[in-house]
């Protein structure tokens, strides 16, 4: 690029020397100079000739007197690079201080000093010397405000300090943030307990490529969930909902948080509709197990939905969970432990052993209720469980009828 700039400036130097001439050729002219007692009289062509000169005289004059300075100058930007790439191979290998001293060779040059400011700074916070990391990093305050910026923001939250982190990005002098910075003050804000904000930054960081695709997707779900549980009411929560993407309202984790915070701010029909049109769509086990742990009413319609996915599920621990929790809580006490003895034959394990012993203790049964809790303490530990007395033979035929048959997918099922 630079021959052929270099080409048309001859090029175009040739065609106006040319149209000059040209010009001279037809009228040369006449340059009278008048100083004092003396008085220079010359053809307009001799005088351009002889200005044309005394200009490159003086061009090769100043370069002659120049050229030491810029030979010292290139050697010393030389200097700065060789002296950068080692501070960089060096920080990346661990080598802290001798990290340090290589870049602080470089920190002076105009070019890189940038590049070696920050990375001193990293070096000096990775070996526990805050105070120089600092003084690194405010040197770029006037000069590289985000670069600055970012840095701090980094090592702010490499210290699970966010709230520092969102004050350095914040800052207006540092506005427009950059990729690294948008990602940083995403995390920061996230962390900080306002995942509502960090996901309208979403959009962001997909135009801008600040991060893999794969982890913003991944950050998408985690910041859609945090999003709802973090909802102060009904009308905010029903508006982060609806924003969602349609995907993400049927994912499991997305959905429990919409149940659960909708549950706690008394939106029953919210809450109890959300998991249903969920399981309706694509079966969850997590999902079936929370709609029976839901603190709303409803227990009539929730046991109706309960009992016609029962029929598609039969083997289902949590669902069969699900239905013992409505049974026992609308007073129906035989009919929940036999869901339960069912959930158990089906693999539930702790969960369904605690609420057994709630069955007991609510019924008056302590030797089964203590019995029931200790059995749920041993299968939270993976240990081994002890039988319930009082289960006759039919029934315990029963509960290993349960398990013997399976579906096309492995799964238990019930005879019919």
């Amino acid at each position: 690029m630079n021959i052929f700039r270099s080409l048309l400036f001859w090029i175009v130097l040739a065609l106006v020397g040319a149209l000059v001439a040209q010009l001279l050729a037809q009228d040369p002219g006449l340059v009278i100079v008048s100083y004092g007692d003396a008085t220079y009289e010359k053809s307009l062509a001799y005088t351009l000739m002889l200005v044309i000169v005394a200009v490159l005289a003086l061009w090769l004059l100043w370069k002659l007197l120049s050229a030491p300075f810029v030979m010292l100058r290139r050697r010393r930007k030389k200097h700065a690079r060789a002296r950068l790439i080692e501070g960089l191979d060096a920080l990346h290998l661990g080598h802290w201080s001798r990290a340090e001293k290589s870049l602080a060779q470089a920190l002076d040059n105009q070019e890189v000093g940038a590049v070696a400011r920050v990375s001193a700074a990293h070096a000096a916070a990775a070996r526990g010397d805050s105070a120089r990391a600092q003084q690194h990093l405010d040197a770029l305050a006037v000069t590289h405000p985000s670069a600055r910026a970012v840095a701090l923001a980094d090592w702010a939250m490499a210290q699970d300090r966010p709230a520092d982190a969102l004050a350095a990005l914040d800052a207006p002098n540092v506005q427009p943030l950059p990729p690294r910075g948008l990602g940083l003050r995403a995390q920061a804000l996230a962390a900080l307990g306002r995942a509502g904000d960090a996901y309208g930054l979403l959009g962001a960081l997909r135009q801008q490529q600040a991060l893999p695709e794969d982890r913003i997707n991944t950050l998408e779900a985690q910041w859609a969930e945090a999003s709802l549980r973090e909802a102060r009411d009904a009308n905010q929560l029903a508006d982060r909902w609806e924003a969602l993407p349609r995907p993400l309202k049927s994912e499991p984790a997305a959905v429990a948080a919409y149940a659960e915070r909708a549950a706690a701010l008394r939106w029953e029909e919210a809450a109890a509709h959300s998991i249903e049109h969920a399981l309706d769509t694509h079966w969850d086990e997590s999902l079936a197990g929370l709609y029976g742990r839901l603190p709303i009413g409803r227990l009539d319609a929730r046991r109706e939905h309960a009992e016609r996915w029962l029929q598609a599920h039969p083997a289902s621990p949590a669902l069969l969970l699900t239905l013992a929790r409505l049974n026992r809580a609308q007073g129906h006490g035989s009919q929940s432990e036999t869901y339960l003895h069912r959930a158990l034959a089906q693999g539930a394990n702790a969960d369904a052993w605690e609420e057994l012993g709630h069955g007991f203790a609510q019924a008056g049964d302590d030797p089964r209720a203590r019995l029931s809790y200790a059995n749920a303490l041993r299968a939270s530990r993976g240990e081994p469980t002890s039988e319930l007395p009082g289960r006759d033979l039919k029934q315990k035929i029963f509960d290993e009828a349960v398990t013997e048959e399976r579906d096309e997918h492995g799964m238990p099922r019930l005879r019919e």
